[in-house]
């Protein structure tokens, strides 16, 4: 009995109440401000059976209302509205409001993907203080939630799990990370030809913006602008093909994803069938990445440089965290001459600088299970463009923070070009023992490259260009409109 009465007690300190949530009702005296309000989303569909168990808990626990399901509302909306009511109640001078805008986090429990998800609808609203996000991880590689310390295997699901976790939430530490924004610019195709997953059925992270700037030169009829962002990494290559025909099959028989150990192991039997253990003998020196693509990297602002990489790698990636395919590091930590000739560091997460790691096939990427192990270093940039003309294939295989697309090629006297840039930086939970390592952290191992101050930006870029990056496209930015009685917002 006291066991239980000192537990609902501690979940007071995460209790939203529903003045704040629920249109319509007028504020209430509701006592004491709590230590760590939380709004929680729950892909219910992650992990199998999981995703609806964690739903049923934390439903239990805390507020029903302050919980939801990302099957049934948007966060974007949820969101929106909460803090229209916070900054309306901070306008009449209600303190309540004011200190649970400040202290409020997020708990986002789903795969890679639905963990970027949120990210990008955060860093899209600009909200006037964006709360820290804490990560549960139901996916199946789950390499956001295991670079800040929250795990890669999936929770339990009864209460006292949950329970362990929200007390975790309250005493994790904040880190800024790195956002990366993306803009593909491709002619849309007009068939279905990368069935069953067709052509434009692009990640959540990824949006249509049927624009391109004036200065463009593929500002022509027909091409379309793609726009988005991630924080953990972009791959193109054999990974992604591997990942691609696992959600394929995943998206045609469900029934058979029932939980982590079962798609792990799906996993490996792709990455067999695929032929991504023979690479050089089942697959062609054509979708080597060399042969695919042109690729320029800036180390500073304004000077793209030519990236040369080697004719045998099939696989490149564009990394933000130290965790890959399942919690590896493919950078790993360079080291005597390499830091000295090459201009190489640890990889930190708030640098501003991606790692881009090459790989041959399969075995070379066990070699990360080893201690000192890595890919092979190609590059630190603050922006990456990737050209790709007709050539001898009509389509590679993309990912962004663990979702893959089959993406068509130039066929005729066409362009696609990707590029990736610095678009500022978000707030997530850590706990101590995470992986993930600031360039400002004392006790992070010391970096020898001079920061700029002006690494983020690039004088040169239009105002049309700016205005293309100005979000990543999941939601509306967060602001009141002009002229609008704040107070008569709802």
């Amino acid at each position: 009995m006291m066991s239980h009465m000192k537990s609902e007690n501690v979940l007071k300190d995460f209790y939203l109440p529903d003045c704040l949530l629920l249109p319509g009702l007028e504020f209430q005296n509701v006592g004491r401000v709590p230590d760590c309000p939380v709004i929680v989303f729950i892909n219910s569909k992650s992990g199998g059976q999981l995703g609806g168990e964690l739903l049923i808990t934390y439903r239990a626990l805390l507020n029903k209302n302050q919980v939801f399901d990302l099957g049934e509302r948007a966060p974007d909306e949820v969101l929106h509205k909460l803090y229209v009511t916070l900054e309306t109640l901070k306008h009449n001078g209600n303190y309540f409001a004011a200190e649970i805008e400040k202290r409020l986090r997020i708990i986002v429990a789903g795969g890679d993907g639905t963990a970027s998800w949120l990210l990008g609808v955060v860093s899209d609203l600009k909200l006037p203080k964006p709360p820290p996000i804490a990560t549960v991880p139901l996916g199946t590689g789950n390499n956001l939630p295991f670079s800040f310390g929250w795990g890669k295997k999936n929770p339990g699901t009864d209460r006292q799990s949950v329970e362990s976790f929200l007390y975790q939430v309250k005493t994790a530490k904040e880190m800024k990370i790195d956002s990366w924004h993306l803009i593909m610019r491709m002619k849309a195709p007009r068939d279905g030809s990368c069935e069953p997953i067709a052509p434009l059925e692009l990640p959540h992270s990824l949006h249509a913006f049927h624009r391109v700037s004036k200065t463009d030169e593929l500002n022509m009829e027909g091409y379309h602008t793609y726009r988005g962002g991630f924080w953990n990494y972009f791959s193109m290559g054999m990974d992604a093909q591997v990942s691609y025909a696992f959600h394929s099959e995943r998206k045609l028989h469900p029934e058979k994803f029932k939980n982590q150990f079962m798609n792990q192991s799906t996993y490996l039997k792709l990455g067999c069938t695929q032929g991504w253990f023979c690479a050089s003998l089942v697959h062609p020196a054509s979708r080597n990445i060399a042969q695919l693509t042109k690729v320029k990297i800036m180390k500073k602002p304004g000077q793209w440089e030519e990236l040369l990489v080697p004719s045998c790698i099939r696989s490149i990636v564009c990394l933000n965290l130290p965790s890959f395919s399942g919690g590896l590091n493919p950078w790993g930590r360079p080291t005597g001459r390499k830091v000295r000739d090459r201009d190489l560091t640890s990889p930190y997460v708030d640098d501003g600088l991606l790692e881009i790691v090459g790989f041959r096939n399969a075995w070379h990427g066990l070699v990360l299970l080893s201690r000192n192990g890595h890919g092979t270093r190609l590059a630190q940039a603050n922006r990456v463009l990737f050209e790709f003309r007709k050539g001898a294939t009509n389509h590679t295989y993309m990912r962004i923070d663990g979702e893959p697309w089959k993406q068509p090629l130039p066929v005729d006297d066409e362009t696609v070009t990707i590029e990736i840039s610095h678009f500022g930086q978000v707030n997530m939970l850590a706990r101590p023992s995470c992986r993930s390592q600031s360039v400002y952290d004392p006790s992070s191992p010391a970096s020898p490259r001079e920061e700029d101050d002006d690494t983020n930006s690039n004088e040169e870029e239009s105002s049309e260009d700016s205005e293309e990056r100005s979000k990543f496209g999941a939601a509306k930015s967060f602001k009141f409109p002009d002229r609008v009685d704040i107070s008569q917002l709802s």
